[in-house]
């Protein structure tokens, strides 16, 4: 399945001390160059990376990808960002994913893209951890949908999944989740399992 991918970096996080996550370093890397790294490992390929950012534009250029700014004020969270890219191409498959996501399984797009072809308008995806509903993939034709959501004053992407045709993909595998310091440091403090 054709489709484009869509990096979320646009964050304040704030549970990060508000450092722009995807430039902070895991071994000495970005999250961001990491998690460009477990995409292009991805088969099928996305026809085009984009890179949702607001902050450091001209360091998050240098990573070869067209960028994507919000196009709502004050950040209010990765629904912009994921709004942006729809109305950018709102005929696309979306695959989306945040910065953190710097290690995927080998079957994690086409998972997700096969999830949308029963006609579902998003999938996401669920480990042996919990749902990570920001690993998602999205069918064409959302954003007005998106941006209605998002001016009634919907933030949360679980609370946008729920008025959609939506599927969780099981996977067993658990998807880092880099939210904090200290689970970064504990990410970068175990071996590498996959």
């Amino acid at each position: 399945m054709s489709h484009q991918a869509l990096i979320l970096a646009g964050g304040r996080a704030t549970r990060m001390g508000g450092a722009d996550k995807g430039l902070v370093a895991l071994s000495g890397r970005p999250l961001l160059a990491h998690a460009l790294s477990a995409l292009s490992a991805q088969l099928p390929a996305p026809a085009r990376v984009w890179i949702s950012a607001n902050r450091n534009l001209e360091v998050y250029a240098g990573f070869g990808c067209p960028l994507l700014q919000d196009s709502l004020p004050d950040f209010p969270g990765p629904l912009a960002g994921v709004l942006a890219a729809l109305q950018r191409d709102d005929g696309a498959v979306w695959l989306v994913m945040p910065c953190d996501a710097v290690r995927l399984p080998a079957d994690f797009s086409r998972r997700l893209l096969a999830a949308l072809a029963d006609g579902r308008q998003a999938a996401s995806a669920r480990d042996r951890d919990g749902w990570h509903p920001s690993l998602l993939a999205l069918a064409p034709g959302l954003s007005a949908g998106l941006a209605a959501y998002l001016a009634g004053g919907g933030r949360s992407i679980r609370g946008w999944l729920a008025g959609l045709d939506h599927v969780e993909v099981e996977f067993d595998y658990a998807f880092p989740n880099l939210n904090t310091p200290d689970a970064l440091a504990a990410l970068q403090a175990q071996p590498r399992a996959d």
